[in-house]
């Protein structure tokens, strides 16, 4: 595990010159990744699934002077292989390269217990949670390794919640995600191209209210808080955690 250090924050431009693909672009982290990235110099690709959340998010980057950024909508749920080759194809074409990815898009229904998740339910959510990231940074790695520094962030959930009763899928797929950073860390360790995990606290968004539905979750902190973790695991500086996940609960 790494920590952020105290009293870290983006330098101006600290991400200019660099095109970002965030998934899950309007969600709680998401949508706040996106404003930092933006705000930080990079040239963020929208994805997600609704066009009008992500044509929202458009105006709100372009309102702060940042570059102009791109929109791509793709439904994780149902994305094929080629659809993300599609993908890193139009990103080549369009936008001259990649330099990082956030893998912020996450799918869960609420709790259940495990004999009573209907296949489908569990096929959704393991494509959404664990192999869309991978055959997404399966396609897009080439682009990243053409690049002198490159990231890929993948967004992990507390293990020692998730992995206990009625998370289902979910949990499962974010145990699964933390072994595939470590894989991809070892098969990237020499290479430009930097594999990180980022652990958040508890904050205030609808995955947090389907699985803690009796709590308060104004008390939480908003995603906002956090998103300047992201720019740094893009930036030069995020070397220093290579191949680490980012712990952001003890702040």
């Amino acid at each position: 595990m790494a920590t952020l250090p105290a009293g870290w924050t983006p330098a101006p431009g600290a991400l200019a010159g660099r095109t970002v693909l965030i998934t899950g672009a309007t969600g709680g982290l998401g949508r706040a990744s996106a404003l930092a990235c933006a705000a930080a110099g990079a040239t963020i690709v929208l994805l997600g699934r609704k066009v009008s959340g992500l044509e929202k998010l458009y105006d709100e980057i372009e309102a702060l002077g940042a570059p102009t950024p791109a929109i791509y909508p793709l439904n994780l749920e149902g994305a094929t292989p080629r659809d993300y080759e599609d993908l890193a194809d139009t990103i080549a074409r369009e936008c001259g390269g990649l330099q990082g990815v956030v893998h912020a898009a996450a799918h869960f229904t609420g709790l259940q217990p495990a004999v009573e998740i209907k296949p489908e339910e569990w096929m959704r959510s393991l494509q959404v949670n664990l192999n869309g990231p991978f055959l997404l940074t399966q396609a897009v790695l080439p682009l990243l390794q053409q690049q002198s520094d490159a990231s890929v962030v993948f967004v992990h959930d507390d293990p020692s919640r998730v992995s206990r009763s009625f998370w289902g899928a979910y949990g499962v797929a974010k145990a699964a995600l933390a072994g595939l950073v470590s894989i991809l860390h070892d098969e990237t360790e020499n290479s430009p191209v930097r594999i990180h995990g980022l652990l958040p606290p508890p904050m205030r968004t609808a995955l947090r209210r389907m699985g803690y539905f009796g709590e308060n979750t104004m008390d939480r902190p908003e995603p906002s808080e956090f998103a300047p973790a992201v720019v740094y695991l893009l930036c030069a500086d995020g070397a220093a955690s290579r191949g680490q996940t980012l712990d952001l609960r003890a702040g």
